[in-house]
């Protein structure tokens, strides 16, 4: 196994461990942890078996297992950075309602 699998089973491990933490502390749902779970798992897995991912890419027509694995990053990373703006704009959303509401108070404590 090469130095740079087993720092990267490393950080998956951390990783993973983080993920368990923030779930206990309910900051991740269950379907988040189980999301995340998947992934450092992935990520495990493709650090101890590359040619596992070598496999699926010639099922799947794609020129080697690196490449599969930055088009499966590319899309995760997409995903959630459209998860990420749909929560920003919703607390945006949140937060202009409780201004408003605030300062609809301070109007009506000032008659």
């Amino acid at each position: 196994m090469e130095i740079i699998s087993i720092i990267l089973m490393i950080f998956a491990l951390f990783a993973w461990s983080r993920a368990i933490l923030n779930y206990r502390k309910k900051r991740l749902s269950l379907n988040e942890f189980i999301f995340w779970t998947l992934v450092w798992f992935l990520v495990i897995l493709a650090s101890i078996i590359p040619a596992v991912f070598g496999d699926i890419a010639d099922i799947l027509g794609i020129e080697s297992g690196i490449n599969l694995l930055v088009y499966i990053s590319i899309i995760l990373l997409f995903y959630l950075m459209y998860r990420s703006y749909v929560k920003i704009k919703q607390i945006h959303q949140e937060l202009t309602k409780i201004v408003r509401n605030i300062a609809i108070k301070k109007i009506n404590k000032g008659r």
